[in-house]
């Protein structure tokens, strides 16, 4: 409520920026007029218009931190326009010459003939020069739509801004000529703080366009790395050991399950799947799993078949799974991704995206998967990273519910049937996962090694076991690589029953690849997303089960041709 309230005053203040100079004119000529048939029309389609040109450059700054959005420069080129419009009155100036005269024409046919139209058309000119004359505050509500993407909040700020504007534009209507002459003295001071948000606004579009903005999010990543993840996490102060909450058992044979602190709010989280928004209250007296997860994971997508199992069996007995799904990758900020993982995965308890990773970071978590049991008064009772343990945590599951006064009367632990990717691991993996991108990868052998944000031309090189290469022209960004040219290639030397590869398509449309293992057709050892002959299509942004083995696991060379371009890579992952 408080920004609410501070971007309704920054509305109001508006009226000090100096750009707002060449609209007095217009709301001034409303004075004395017909306010039903000329001032309101005026005000409603200016408020209207500067409402809706805003919310595209906040959506504009949601596009720009989309790493795989088409959009993407456009918009950065969108925040770039009104952050130089902000720093140099000048460019402002032109951008908002025809505004000015089209006003002025309006203007002119008004005082032969008064209309609620020309009144309204009025309005709309009048909010389209309105539009680049931010305050601080609505370029602080831009940065953070950029940052974090546009969301309801942000059209609703947006919309407080503007209905602060009007309020002080219709003050304009009854003070009149005072209010501008008092403008004139406020140039100075007002020039150089829209200068200074200028230029905030042009770092933010830097920072986008750097990749700064995903570089946080990429040292969050998951509990496969673990070297990294953990000494990451242990200089953050985040990270708890995963031998802090063992088991143990009493002299009868119950579980220990002392209490770890109290479940935080689950607010911030959403949008929400398969469920209306839980909240803590809505929870009292039920046994919560919280099942972080991300769907691209592996490791998450290996675990799915466990959790969708416990709640097929445990739900009537008092039993709320939340799938808390906090992205690793730019693109599982998509809700529309998600929402189709979610489909795909035949999840049906409730989901919730954390894109701000806001109870990740109450939780002090730091791995994908994990499982956190809340018993009925809604303490922590046990946590798991990882995969494995589904038997303990079946049976804090069970304690939980008893002790709630809901015992299951059903003692058969809960099967889980799991096929594809989703299948256990087979236990031989001898390969760790491989980012592709170069903020985290390793063991790439091309000639001349990884060139950062630049097309380049890559060649084959011999391969060790778990290296890989490139070939052909590709762009290696922070998270992933982007192939330019039909025919590039990846090749990894690997010891696995299985081999994933998360695969989007940066232009929307699908890509076609062929695989082959030791310059083979994969025949029987074809994932579920190839044939037997290796062919295959990206058609979305997720993980690819392109390998699995029949026979003895060996080390093979995997090789993937795309036949289109426009292909982005991210990471190798095992099973």
């Amino acid at each position: 409520m408080l920004i609410i309230l501070l971007a309704y005053f920054g509305g109001i203040l508006t009226i000090l920026s100096p750009c707002i100079l060449p609209v007095l004119p217009f709301v001034f000529a409303r004075a004395g007029r017909s306010f039903m048939r000329s001032t309101l029309p005026m005000l409603g389609g200016m408020a209207a218009t500067f409402a809706i040109v805003a919310t595209l450059a906040a959506v504009g700054g949601g596009w720009a931190v989309r790493a795989n959005a088409i959009g993407r420069w456009a918009a950065l080129a969108l925040l770039a326009v009104f952050g130089i419009a902000l720093v140099f009155p000048s460019v402002s100036d032109r951008l908002t010459r025809p505004l000015v005269a089209m006003g002025s024409r309006l203007t002119e046919r008004e005082s032969q003939e008064e209309s609620v139209w020309s009144s309204a058309v009025l309005g709309v000119a009048t909010g389209l020069l309105w539009a680049p004359c931010a305050g601080p505050i609505l370029g602080l509500i831009f940065t953070g739509a950029a940052l974090q993407g546009a969301s309801f909040n942000t059209t609703l700020l947006l919309l407080a801004y503007a209905l602060g504007a009007a309020t002080s534009l219709a003050l304009a209507l009854l003070i009149g000529g005072k209010v501008f002459a008092s403008m004139k003295k406020s140039l100075g001071a007002s020039e150089r703080i829209r200068q200074a948000l200028g230029v905030l606004v042009l770092v933010g579009v830097a920072a986008i366009a750097l990749g700064l903005d995903t570089r946080v999010l990429s040292k969050l990543s998951s509990a496969q790395t673990a070297g990294l993840e953990n000494s990451l996490a242990s200089k953050l102060g985040i990270t708890r050991g995963m031998d802090e909450n063992r088991a143990r058992t009493d002299a009868m044979g119950q579980l220990v399950l002392p209490s770890q602190g109290n479940l935080p709010s689950l607010d911030g989280l959403g949008p929400w799947y398969n469920s209306r928004p839980l909240d803590l209250q809505k929870l009292k007296g039920k046994v919560v799993l919280i099942d972080f997860w991300t769907y691209s994971c592996i490791n998450c997508l290996r675990a799915i078949p466990r959790v969708k199992a416990w709640w097929e069996k445990y739900r009537g007995d008092g039993l709320v799974v939340i799938g808390v799904h906090a992205p690793e990758f730019a693109f599982e900020r998509e809700p529309a991704n998600v929402a189709q993982a979610i489909k795909d995965l035949g999840i049906t308890y409730p989901v919730a995206l954390d894109n701000q990773y806001v109870l990740w970071r109450a939780l002090k978590n730091s791995y994908w998967p994990a499982h956190y049991f809340v018993d009925a008064q809604g303490r922590i009772r046990y946590y798991h990273h990882g995969e494995g343990e589904y038997d303990l945590s079946e049976r804090v599951i069970r304690q939980l519910l008893a002790e709630a006064g809901h015992a299951p009367k059903d003692m058969t632990l809960a099967e889980a049937s799991a096929s594809g990717a989703q299948a256990a691991a087979s236990g031989q993996v001898g390969s760790p996962e491989t980012y592709i991108g170069y903020a985290r990868a390793n063991r790439f052998v091309s000639p001349g090694g990884l060139v950062r944000d630049r097309a380049s031309s890559y060649a084959s090189a011999p391969l060790q076991l778990n290296d890989w290469s490139l070939q052909g022209q590709w762009v290696d960004g922070r998270q992933s690589a982007r192939s330019l040219s039909a025919g590039s290639q990846i090749s990894f030397r690997f010891h696995a029953r299985d081999l994933h590869l998360v695969l989007g398509s940066s232009t929307g449309k699908p890509v076609r690849f062929r695989v082959t293992l030791d310059g083979q057709a994969p025949g029987q050892d074809s994932g579920i997303d190839t044939t037997a002959d290796g062919s295959g299509q990206v058609t979305g942004q997720r993980l690819y089960q392109l390998v699995r083995q029949k026979g003895a696991i060996r080390d093979r060379t995997f090789t993937i041709t795309f036949l289109d371009p426009g292909v982005e890579a991210f990471s190798f992952t095992f099973g």
